[in-house]
């Protein structure tokens, strides 16, 4: 069973996803800001990341170069969640080391496709 961490501040978003993300047969981990995502990340070494942009402590493009700086979490898809939808918000998200994007709030399906092509390790 693939292991999501879900690093989200905003608890009715958190419940409802990883809620969801169980019905569908992954673990979820929680954070709910960006310094605890970083460590568990960085401790758990997930299969994937659902990275909220907005945190508090560190925010989520923090977060992500730091996770793609480090040898030991680089391999790790980390995919950015955010209420932005511009498309200079997917740019910047992209340039932090996300390998992909999607905005709130969520379209399960949508979300759901991204996170198998990551762990199915498709190419682009």
């Amino acid at each position: 069973m693939p292991t999501i961490l879900l690093v989200e501040d905003n608890e009715m978003n958190r419940d409802m996803l990883s809620r969801r993300l169980m019905r569908k047969g992954y673990e979820v981990l929680i954070a709910d800001d960006g310094a605890t995502g970083l460590k568990t990340a960085t401790e758990e070494k997930p299969d994937l990341i659902l990275m909220d942009m907005s945190l508090p402590v560190i925010d989520g493009w923090e977060v992500t170069r730091r996770l793609k700086a480090d040898p030991e979490t680089r391999a790790v898809p980390v995919i950015a969640l955010t209420a932005h939808a511009l498309s200079t918000d997917r740019e910047k998200a992209m340039a932090a080391g996300c390998d992909d994007y999607d905005t709130k709030p969520i379209e399960l399906e949508r979300l759901l496709e991204k996170i198998e092509h990551l762990l199915r390790g498709d190419p682009e």
